[in-house]
C-alpha cells in the first residue's frame, strides 16, 4: 500500500495520528510593524497539514510594509482575511487584544470548533495545528492548548526557561469554542497577560489548559526586543500584580529567573514592578474570585514543590 504524504508526516511527528478528525478551527493574528517576520509566519501557516477555515490578520496601526505583505497573501488565498485598524503609534497590549476582538467578529457564518491566536513573529512545524487538534480529540476537558516557546540564542532556538506544561503561551494556541465563549474571549488588560487570564478563567470553569513540550513554537523576536528590556520586565511585574499573584509566589518566581541573561536584570526589574504596584495598592482589573482562585493554585504549586524539595517553577 502506498504511503501518503500525510502518513509520512505523521510517522515523523510525535502526537500526530494517521486519519483526520473533522474538527475545524479559525485563527486570529494581530500585527504591528512586522514586515521582517510576517511573511515567514504566513508561509509557515500555508505549510500546515490542517489549515484554518478562516484566518483574520489585523494590522494594528502598522506603519511599515506589513499591510502590503498581508494584502499580497490575501489576494492569493481565500481563507485569509485582512483587516486594517488605525491607532496611535507604539506597541500596546490593550490595542492588540482589541484587534483580536475585532478579528473574532469576522467569524460570523463560519463553522468552527476551536478559535486560535498566532502571533506575527512566530513560525511552526507543518503539523503543529494538526497535533493540537488531535490533543483536543484525546481529552474532552482540554480547553486551551499550545506548545513550548523557543527563542533564538547563539544561532539556535532554545526552549524558554519559563516554559511550563500548565502555562499556555498566547503566541500559538487553540481554545475550544465552548471554553472561549464561557470566559468571554481575551480580556483587554493594560499590562498584558491575556493568556494568563484566559487559562485561569478556563480552569475556574472546569476546563484544563496544557502546553506540550514536543510542539515547538519558534519565536523570531525576543520578548521585549521592540521595547527596553528593563521596562518590559518591569511591566510584567505590574501585570503579575494586576492579575492577583501572591507576594511569596511572585518573589520566589522572580528570584528563580535571576540567572536568565542578562543576569539579574529581568528578575529584579519584574519584582520591582510587582512591589511598586503592591505599595501603591493599585486597583486590580479582575474579580476577587479570580484572585482567590489564582492564589489557591499558586499555594498548591508551592506546597507540591517544597514537599518534593524542588525549586520554585
Amino acid at each position: 500500500m502506498t504511503t501518503t504524504a500525510y502518513e509520512k508526516v505523521a510517522q515523523s511527528e510525535p502526537g500526530v495520528r494517521v486519519g483526520h478528525n473533522n474538527r475545524k478551527y479559525v485563527l486570529m493574528t494581530a500585527a504591528y510593524n512586522e514586515e521582517e517576520n510576517i511573511g515567514k509566519m504566513i508561509e509557515s501557516m500555508l505549510a500546515q497539514t490542517r489549515l484554518p477555515e478562516r484566518w483574520v490578520i489585523v494590522s494594528d496601526g502598522s506603519q511599515d510594509r506589513t499591510d502590503e505583505i498581508v494584502g499580497e497573501y490575501q489576494r492569493q488565498h481565500e481563507f485569509i482575511h485582512f483587516l486594517k485598524m488605525a491607532r496611535q503609534p507604539g506597541r500596546s497590549f490593550g490595542s492588540k487584544v482589541m484587534a483580536l476582538r475585532s478579528a473574532a467578529g469576522r467569524f460570523d457564518g463560519v463553522e468552527f470548533d476551536f478559535i486560535g491566536n498566532l502571533d506575527a513573529d512566530i513560525t511552526l512545524k507543518p503539523t503543529y495545528f494538526e497535533s493540537l487538534l488531535n490533543r483536543f480529540e484525546l481529552n474532552s476537558q482540554l480547553g486551551i492548548a499550545g506548545g513550548f516557546v523557543h527563542d533564538k540564542a547563539g544561532g539556535a532556538f532554545q526552549s524558554r526557561r519559563s516554559n511550563r506544561t500548565y502555562s499556555v503561551a498566547h503566541a500559538a494556541q487553540l481554545v475550544r469554542r465552548e471554553c472561549y465563549e464561557q470566559f468571554g474571549g481575551y480580556a483587554v488588560l493594560e499590562y498584558g497577560g491575556e493568556d494568563w487570564h484566559a487559562q485561569t478563567s478556563a480552569r475556574m470553569n472546569g476546563w484544563e489548559a496544557e502546553a506540550f513540550p514536543d510542539l515547538p513554537v519558534f519565536h523570531h523576536r525576543r520578548t521585549g526586543e521592540a521595547d527596553n528590556l528593563v521596562r518590559h520586565k518591569f511591566r510584567q511585574g505590574r501585570m503579575d500584580y494586576a492579575l492577583g499573584s501572591g507576594c511569596v509566589f511572585e518573589t520566589l518566581k522572580c528570584l528563580e529567573r535571576i540567572p536568565e541573561k542578562p543576569l539579574f536584570v529581568g528578575g529584579v526589574a519584574r519584582l520591582s514592578g510587582f512591589w511598586l504596584s503592591w505599595l501603591r495598592r493599585e486597583r486590580k482589573p479582575v474579580s476577587a474570585e479570580f484572585v482567590a482562585y489564582l492564589r489557591n493554585e499558586q499555594r498548591s504549586k508551592l506546597k507540591a514543590i517544597f514537599g518534593r524539595g524542588q525549586r520554585q517553577p
